[in-house]
């Protein structure tokens, strides 16, 4: 074992696991990761509950109670996963009282079936916040031109944010504007800006799975010489607009108020290439001020041969950009790719949550007391 997500830490990298359900709460796995292997914080989404719930571990009473009071499926859904929050986030407390509220956090999504309609985004993000009534969670909502507006208003009525699925520089900027005009609307309001935080979720290794697949079609020295270099300058030169928004004067008036720096994220961070070693997305994304959710997996195999080394993203903001010209270069478009990676993460979360919808149904139809 190495000393490695220690290391993470020190270096300003908060370490938070891609991963909840019920049994690693109640079993004490959840304390204990936090206890043991630096973890301070939990995001989930759609996958994730779909994958737990679906496993039917510590569910049942819940299932049978919901079922017997004839709940809609949608509401038992929301009940069972509010209730994993709500209980990973008092699991947190401690941390998030220690951090001053930075860390500590527990995510939870908005309906993804949600995504392209600003309105119900904003009403789910209120209504998700008041059921599971805790300081310390993030309301997830994904990056897509209607959710950028909803981040504004959500920011705005002094609600933290996690925002998820996002691929582009181009659109990672505009979440941080969409961030920065929510803290002045909330200002404005007379918010205490100091209560509100936020992450900003750049989605890493599905890059690389995306353009290696072109590269490899291409076939060339020339393409395969950059076969697993994308994602990680994508994610550097995020870093960079990151630190180039928040050096701004418009930043440094929402600072003096007390506002808090939106953190990127690193999400999607274990390797799907076993070509690659397994803490590529961790060893090289190393910069203060950033948070890296990883998949168990990925969490243990860094603190087993994880090599931090300090920061790895400072100075790599040339090499970075030469890296998407030459892919752009070869006639891969990306613009293209983010797009599609972009539609592709939606479709995958409302995919997840249709199927979390299928099985809980049956779960409450089976578990439904007979008439008599």
């Amino acid at each position: 074992m190495t000393d490695a997500l220690k290391r993470l830490s020190e270096e300003g990298v908060a370490i938070w696991l891609d991963d909840l359900s019920r049994k690693r709460i109640t079993s004490g796995n959840l304390a204990e990761l936090i206890d043991q292997q630096h973890v301070v914080g939990v995001t989930t989404n759609p996958s994730i509950f779909q994958k737990a719930i679906s496993s039917g571990d510590g569910y049942e009473q819940q299932l049978a109670d919901l079922a017997a009071r004839k709940v809609t499926v949608d509401e038992a859904i929301r009940m069972i996963t509010t209730a994993d929050v709500r209980d990973a986030a008092d699991i947190l407390r401690p941390v998030f009282d220690a951090s001053n509220g930075q860390d500590g956090r527990v995510s939870i999504e908005v309906d993804p079936r949600l995504a392209h309609e600003t309105a119900a985004t904003i009403a789910e993000a209120k209504q998700l916040a008041w059921l599971v009534d805790r300081p310390n969670t993030l309301i997830k909502i994904p990056a897509t031109k209607a959710g950028l507006p909803a981040i504004t208003e959500v920011i705005g009525n002094g609600i933290s944010v996690n925002v998820t699925l996002i691929f582009s520089l181009e659109r990672y900027r505009e979440v941080m504007d969409a961030y920065l005009a929510g803290l002045e609307k909330a200002k404005a309001k007379g918010i205490d800006l100091a209560g509100i935080h936020s992450v900003a979720s750049f989605f890493v290794s599905r890059v690389d799975t995306e353009i290696d697949k072109r590269l490899t079609a291409l076939g060339t020295d020339e393409a395969l010489a950059l076969k697993g270099k994308a994602a990680l300058a994508n994610a550097r030169l995020a870093y960079q607009a990151y630190e180039e928004v928040f050096s701004t004067s418009r930043w440094e008036a929402l600072e003096k108020a007390g506002a808090n720096k939106q953190r990127a994220l690193w999400a999607s961070t274990g390797v799907k290439d076993p070509a690659y070693k397994d803490t590529l997305y961790v060893d090289d994304l190393v910069a203060p001020n950033t948070v890296n959710t990883m998949p168990e997996a990925t969490l243990l195999a860094t603190e087993d041969h994880g090599q931090i080394t300090g920061n790895t993203i400072a100075g790599t903001y040339e090499q970075s950009r030469a890296e998407i010209d030459a892919v752009e270069k070869l006639g891969i478009s990306y613009d293209d790719v983010v797009q599609l990676l972009e539609d592709e993460g939606v479709q995958k979360f409302e995919e997840s949550w249709n199927d979390l919808l299928k099985s809980t149904e049956a779960e409450l139809q089976r578990l439904a007391p007979s008439e008599g």
